[in-house]
């Protein structure tokens, strides 16, 4: 199984202040990866790195056998890393499929989006439902389905997720993790940031467990579910 983003001594400081201490980690080509932790555990700091925007103390980060920090964020999209962002950051005043098409913009052709806008579709069929209306008037669930879509229009190797179950109702969220899954299933990598470390660890493969900026523990996410400390400190048992 080929690597394609292996992340080593990763450090990021916030002027004097660490926020990711030297961790390791790496995603395999067709995997669903978890960084786990609480607020302040260093994740988004983490997925942000790795998109290059922010920039790296230490480390070094590669994407299909290249180094990529360093480079633009522009870039690093442009070769095949596409990003949901907590709190999906939506384009509110444009209307869905105007969202979706500025998830396009940088990587798929005129010829490339029909195809790619039914791809997203089938996945959504809510979001062609709702196709004129405008991103902001959509409910929280519905949102949250336009941002994924919105980075799947690029047609990305590897999906970073930060905190894709923030604000959902549980219903909502359930019905989300299932379509994770399912872009999983279609062949997609994805690294997700999640503090839902139960609903986390249902879906992934396997699991990063960080507290303030370590890596103190991973494992296959089965293990982990299983295992009576990650229970008591990040399953609430």
């Amino acid at each position: 199984m080929s690597v394609i983003l292996r992340v080593t001594g990763l450090e990021v400081a916030y002027g004097p202040i660490s926020a990711v201490k030297g961790i390791d980690l790496e995603v395999p080509e067709g995997q669903i990866r978890a960084i786990l932790g609480a607020n302040g555990a260093g994740k988004s700091s983490t997925i942000k790195a790795i998109l290059g925007l922010i920039r790296a103390r230490a480390g070094t980060i590669e994407f299909l056998g290249r180094e990529i920090q360093g480079l633009p964020p522009h870039r690093i999209h442009e070769m095949g890393i596409a990003w949901v962002p907590e709190g999906r950051q939506l384009f509110s005043t444009l209307t869905v499929h105007e969202n979706l098409e500025m998830g396009a913009f940088a990587r798929v052709n005129g010829q490339q989006f029909g195809a790619r806008l039914d791809e997203v579709f089938a996945l959504f069929p809510r979001l062609r439902e709702r196709q004129t209306q405008l991103a902001g008037s959509l409910s929280g669930g519905e949102q949250q389905m336009l941002a994924i879509a919105r980075a799947l229009m690029a047609g990305p190797r590897l999906l970073l997720m930060d905190e894709p179950s923030l604000g959902l109702a549980p219903k909502v969220l359930q019905r989300l993790f299932d379509q994770i899954r399912e872009i999983n299933t279609r062949g997609l990598s994805i690294l997700m940031v999640e503090q839902n470390a139960r609903q986390a660890l249902k879906i992934a493969h396997y699991a990063y467990l960080l507290e303030v900026g370590r890596l103190v523990g991973h494992g296959p996410a089965r293990e982990l579910e299983a295992s009576e400390d990650v229970k008591r400190v990040y399953l609430g048992g």
